[in-house]
């Protein structure tokens, strides 16, 4: 399988790339749909888990390369990796998004700017990574992955990111964003932003209070990468929302609105975690948002 799929907005080279795989309970993923209609989409294992995708955003912009999100990384443990079917390791001791990364013709040096979307586990892991010879995550055993790049997220997804309690803790890594803030590499947003010319912030919240998608737009082109506000491609039906939500009512209004935008301005919608449609854009069908010209894995 190909750990990179390259296009264009207008004059900017994109890559989805592949940083590897995780397997998550279906009916959380899926919430209150019923696994009958669920499973028709993405068939669960003999555990009742999906396998999704770890997909990440590459733009190469005159500013400086953009990575957006980073997958799981490579400090967690076994135990770990088993209870959430974790499959990213790459070659010689690489990350399978260290490899993606390099198909695209980059090394993590080479990254100037890291987007969160979020700072869940499989979204901002790879933040930071495993210093050689560590044996675990914790304190100086961390270095950041990308130390040449200021790092971007919501000010207030930050902030919750550090509220300990018991039903984000299991979500939020410490050690994925503290050695960030240690050395001073944050660039903290509030709401909407242009980030850089053609690449704006957009919240989208509802998956957590702070999520954010971004917008890729040039040449009278646009491309979204979602996020979890719509993690796949069968969330793009309006009431198809995660179990793991902390506010769905949120997220069906966060998705209401971005989808019409998707609809009227023709956008590339870019899915994170579909373990088989890469990409596609959307209409309105007869029972709302519906995919079309879906972009497939190959290879």
């Amino acid at each position: 399988m190909t750990l990179c799929t390259s296009f264009t907005v207008g004059s900017l080279t994109c890559h989805l790339i592949e940083g590897g795989t995780q397997r998550l309970d279906g009916g959380a993923m899926f919430g209150v749909v019923p696994k009958p209609l669920w499973q028709k989409r993405i068939p669960a294992d003999e555990r009742n888990r999906i396998p999704l995708a770890l997909r990440c955003l590459v733009v190469e912009h005159p500013d400086g390369l953009i990575l957006v999100d980073t997958g799981i990384g490579n400090k967690e443990d076994e135990k770990f990796l088993d209870i959430y079917g974790v499959e990213n390791a790459g070659t010689e001791g690489a990350t399978q998004l260290e490899d993606a990364l390099a198909e695209a013709g980059h090394r993590s040096e080479d990254v100037r700017w890291v987007v969160n979307t979020h700072l869940h586990f499989d979204h901002a892991g790879g933040n930071t990574a495993r210093a050689a010879g560590a044996a675990g995550a914790g304190g100086a055993e961390v270095e950041l992955a990308f130390p040449n790049a200021t790092y971007v997220v919501q000010r207030g997804e930050l902030e919750f990111a550090r509220w300990d309690n018991e039903r984000i803790r299991a979500s939020y890594f410490a050690a994925n964003f503290e050695p960030v803030a240690e050395e001073e590499k944050w660039r903290l947003v509030e709401g909407e932003t242009d980030l850089l010319p053609g690449i704006k912030l957009l919240p989208t919240p509802g998956h957590v209070p702070h999520h954010q998608s971004v917008l890729v737009a040039d040449g009278g082109e646009t491309a979204c990468f979602l996020g979890d506000v719509v993690p796949t491609s069968a969330h793009v039906r309006l009431p198809w929302i995660m179990g793991y939500d902390l506010e769905p009512l949120r997220t069906l209004e966060s998705k209401r609105a971005l989808l019409a935008d998707a609809v009227a301005g023709g956008w590339l919608l870019l899915f994170e975690h579909d373990p088989v449609v890469v990409a596609g854009r959307v209409i309105e069908g007869r029972r709302g948002p519906e995919v079309v010209e879906p972009i497939r894995l190959t290879g």
